[in-house]
Parts: C-alpha cells; structure tokens; sequence
C-alpha cells in the first residue's frame, strides 16, 4: 500500500535549481536512505515530504490516517524548559500524561537520566538524544529523520540501529553513518543534479549498482565521441565528398554532435598539503581535567607518532572534545603537561566549525587565511582551492550564511587545511558532510603527512582511518586499543565479563502474583512494545547464525558467534516467557477472573 506519492515536485533558490519534475512513492514498510552531496536539497527534500515546505510546483499526497513523525537536523531548543517536556512539546497535556512513563524509559534508554535539567544547559549530543526521543513517542507510520545519527555516540547510534530495524512503519532518512545506512534501509534514492536516481538496494548494494550505471554511461559516451570524430574527419574532406546522396550523414554528424553527453559528477579534490614534521610530535603526561567537582580526564598519558592514526571514541560528556581543545591549546589542563615539537602545525577542526562569520563572503574567508597555497601540482589560489571544494566561481562571492550546514563545514574543512598543518585535531569531522565527501576525505587522510587525532561516533570512519583508539570512559580513565574501531568492539568484549550466562543459569521464575489480576500502566505499556523488541532479537538471531555459516572455517570466530549466539537466544527466551505472561495476564483480566 502506498503511503506517500510525490509527483513532480520541482524547486528553486534563487537561480539554482534543486529537484526538477522529480517523484517519489512509499509503502508502508519501506525504509529508505537518502543521499547526495551537500547542497543537493536533501533536507528540502525531507521539509516537503512532511508537509512542512511547498515545493514549487508539483503534490504530495498522504494516505488517510498516516501519522508522520519528524526529526530536523537542527531541533528548535529554544525554549528554557525540562527534558522531559522539551520530548512533549507541542503536544496536548494528556498525552503527554499518558506517556511520560514511556518518554522517561525512552530518555533513559537513550543516555538521559535527569528528565528536569533544562534543555538549554545540555549538550548538542544530549539534546540530539531529546529530540529523537520526541520524534519516537508520537504514534506513526512513518519517520522522516535527517541526520539521526549526528552528535550522538557509538552506542547510541547502534541502539538507534536495532530501534528502527524494529520499527513497523515506513522511514526515509538522511544519515552520513554507513554502517547505519547499510543495515536499516533497504532502498537508497540519491539527489544528483537536480534528479532523484532510485536504487531498490541497500548502501552496500547502491554502491555497486552506482558504479554499473556510471561505467555504461561513460562507455556510451566513450562510443558517441568515437563516432563524432569519424563523422568529423568525413565532414572536413571538403566539399566534393558531400554530395546530394550523403545529406543523412551530415544530419547524422548534426545529431551526434547537439546530443549531450551524461553530465559528469561534481568532485571534490583534497590534495596533500602539510609542513615537514620533525621526530618531535606531542607528548601529554598525567594530565587530568575537572569541571563541576567531576573528574573527565584522569592521568592522561600518550605520545602521538609522526604518522599516527587515532581514533577517540567515549559516550558524549567524557571529555572528548575538551581533550583535543586542549591540544589545539584553546583550554588548560588542571594538571599534566602537553609538550610539543618545535616544527609542529596544528590543525584543528572543531565541532562547531569554530568562528565563521555569516556575512562575509566565501572567498574572503579563504583569502584571510592565505591567498596562495603550495601543493604537489604547484601553487594554487584561494580561488583555484574553492574550486576544488565544489565551490564554483559564483558561489565564492555568495555569504557563508547562505549555505547548507554541509557546505559550511566543507568550507570549514578547506580553512583547516589551507594551514597546511602537519597534525590535524578532527572533532567529529563527519557531522553533516555528505558520503561522498566523507569518502575523499578518508582517501586523503590515508596520504596525509602527518599525524591524525580523530574523535568521532562514525564506526566506518573510523575503521578507515585508525590504527589506534582511546576510549573515554565516565570514570576519567582512557582504555588505549591498538586496531580499527571493529578491532577495539571486539577487544573490549573480550574484555568485559560475561554475565548473561551467569544470569542465565541463577535467575528464579517470578512469582505469578494471582491477587492482583490488574494490569499497570508498565505492564500495558510492555505489552504493546514486547513484539517489536522479540522481532529485533529474532532478526538479530537469524544475522548471527548466517555469519555462523559463513565462519565454518574461522574457529575463533566461530565460538565468538557461537557465544554471542547463546546469550542472545537466553534473552530472547526470557523476552518470549514475559510476553506469555503477560498476554495471559491480559487474557485472565479480560474474562473477568
């Protein structure tokens, strides 16, 4: 059944076009990702599928008695109230009564146990946590997020995983998280010049079939050019050679050479530009750091290599951030010290792309940083560096406060790097890049001449680029793993207690309280929810069994898949024995017992 049918919806800015006669249609199971580089209009696209922006020209209709919840990438938090009614807000007060028990299970599955502090003193990724939770309350058949995953950490995000594999309903989101991207949807639509390309694949699957369409059209191209130019070497034999009875090859030649070729991709160009780095990096020792009687970092200690790779990962609020503002040299240690080379350039990218100034214009900004810049092609301008970031000659003059928070931080990006710096400080350089972007950037960090210090909540991102991780931990203590981020996930659980099994094995059947024959609030609320949750682990079950199958010949990862498989099956009896429970429960109630 279709849910949504967008047909022929155009739009423009100004001179630029962004969707041109492009349509769209849901069921009511689809889950779909949408992509494209920054500035495209992907989160246009999504303000015109909930019915928040006309497009204009073209309808979007919505099947009778479709919900749609929605989650903007920059949630309004503007007013000085509580998290729990920041998670309610906009609707009626007895819903909000009706489910602040479900809100308060929701904020704190998701990392947020003070349901009074003010929305206003959180975090970006607390406040992420907050609207997420806002858009999951609302009843609905179908969620449209942009950009789900931003300032949220690692486990929130897989979390956010399982919570929407699980969901019954229909999804269209943008996410620059691949991993997520690739295991919640199952149909990817990329915004491609002013075109909506439809792929019914996952990430995985829309990479491939990517590549197939474009290598045809340039193998179609590669044939029209071949055929112009023996049409054109017989066009320039001269006049006697045209006779009367070769009008169609001239037409032919006509035809071939008015025909337009496929309109090639815009791409972004990083190219390595960095100072020489002597053998003297970084070196931190014992250096802590408190804030509001807590302890973040304690007894820090680490000597960045010259070519190092680090990956910094940490449930937000552990001090992440703080850390690399103190190596960028923007706040202090309490104690400790950080020493540094004499040749060291440090390039920081902060998350909150630093001071940018809305009114200036684009090319300024670059310019104030430097008008040239040496690369291994030879020296460039501010000019020839914007066009390489996508930045066409127009564009340049345009005010950064006109543009999409993808290309600000593609602007920003190039800032950092038109220092020439020789170690870079990313603090969650993913945030509203678009994949493609995320990608070059990747391949340029893998060449880059210099040490990386990366903190990001980007699990592909980081089994890209790290050979090393530190994890924050809320105690102040920083755990090192050597490896990609999939390398510390498993080093980590090998390391944590397994206590599942314990559970397993001393867990007592509950008592069935037979006098009390009423149902609770929790109990209906558990009851309505425990079917989605048992659908997930069976899902989940089915994944581990494949990888089981496919491992035969791997025993170390064969009894890791084995083990895993083991305790979630425990979990999932226990879920199963809960919801008879409860459906007997609710059964009993109903005849009258």
């Amino acid at each position: 059944m279709v849910i949504l049918n967008a047909e022929h919806i155009s739009l423009s800015w100004g001179e630029k076009v962004l969707f041109d006669d492009i349509g769209f249609a849901l069921e009511e199971h689809d889950k779909v990702g949408l992509i494209g580089i920054n500035g495209t209009g992907k989160s246009t696209l999504l303000r015109i599928l909930a019915g928040l922006q006309e497009p204009d020209s073209g309808t979007v209709t919505v099947a009778n008695g479709t919900r749609i919840g929605y989650l903007p990438q920059l949630p309004d938090f503007s007013e000085d109230i509580s998290a729990l009614e920041q998670v309610f807000r906009g609707a009626d007060e007895e819903f909000a009564r009706e489910r602040a028990y479900e809100a308060k299970t929701l904020l704190t599955q998701l990392g947020v146990t003070d349901f009074e502090q003010s929305v206003r003193l959180l975090s970006g990724g607390q406040q992420k946590r907050i609207a997420i939770a806002s858009a999951l309350i609302n009843p609905s058949e179908l969620l449209i997020l942009d950009e789900p995953t931003n300032h949220i950490d690692n486990e929130t995000a897989a979390w956010l995983e399982q919570r929407l594999k699980a969901y019954r309903g229909a999804i269209v989101l943008i996410t620059h998280d691949r991993y997520f991207l690739n295991r919640v949807t199952g149909r990817i639509c990329e915004l491609d010049h002013t075109k909506l390309y439809t792929y019914d694949e996952n990430y995985e699957g829309f990479v491939a079939r990517k590549a197939e369409r474009e290598a045809s059209a340039a193998a179609s191209e590669r044939k029209r050019q071949s055929l112009l130019r023996r049409e054109l070497e017989w066009m320039r034999r001269g006049a006697r050679a045209r006779g009367t009875k070769s009008r169609s090859r001239i037409e032919r030649f006509e035809e071939l050479s008015a025909r337009k070729g496929p309109e090639s991709a815009d791409v972004l160009e990083l190219q390595s530009i960095s100072t020489r780095l002597g053998k003297k990096t970084i070196a931190v020792s014992e250096l802590c750091k408190s804030w509001d009687g807590q302890t973040y970092i304690r007894g820090l200690n680490l000597t960045v290599a010259r070519d190092d790779r680090i990956g910094i990962v940490g449930r937000n609020g552990t001090g992440k951030s703080t850390f690399l503002r103190i190596l960028a040299g923007q706040a202090q240690p309490d104690s400790g010290t950080v020493e540094f080379g004499e040749t060291v350039r440090i390039g920081y990218f902060a998350q909150n792309c630093g001071h940018m100034d809305d009114n200036e214009k684009v090319i300024d900004f670059i310019r104030g940083i430097a008008e040239t810049v040496q690369t291994p092609d030879g020296t460039r301008s501010a000019a020839q560096m914007l066009e390489t970031f996508l930045f066409s000659g127009e564009s340049q003059w345009t005010r950064i406060g006109s543009l999409s928070g993808g290309e600000k931080r593609r602007l920003y990006l190039l800032s950092v790097i038109m220092r020439a710096p020789n170690i870079l400080l990313l603090d969650e350089p993913t945030n509203d890049l678009d994949i493609e972007t995320l990608t070059i950037l990747e391949s340029y960090l893998e060449q880059f001449d210099g040490a990386v210090l990366a903190v990001s909540h980007d699990r592909y991102f980081l089994d890209k680029i790290a050979a090393r991780i530190f994890e924050f931990r809320p105690d102040g203590q920083v755990q090192e793993y050597l490896g990609n981020y999939a390398d510390y996930l498993e080093k980590r659980e090998a390391l944590q207690p397994q206590t599942a099994k314990k559970e397993k094995t001393t867990a007592q059947p509950r008592p069935r309280q037979r006098q009390k024959l009423r149902m609770t609030y929790k109990d209906r609320y558990e009851l309505e929810h425990i079917e989605d949750e048992i659908q997930a682990m069976e899902q989940e079950l089915a994944g581990l069994h494949a990888q089981q199958l496919e491992n035969t010949t791997d025993y170390a990862a064969l009894q890791q898949l084995t083990e895993q498989a083991e305790e979630l099956a425990a979990r999932l009896d226990a879920r199963t024995e809960r919801w008879l429970e409860l459906q007997e429960l609710a059964e009993r109630i109903e005849n009258g017992e």
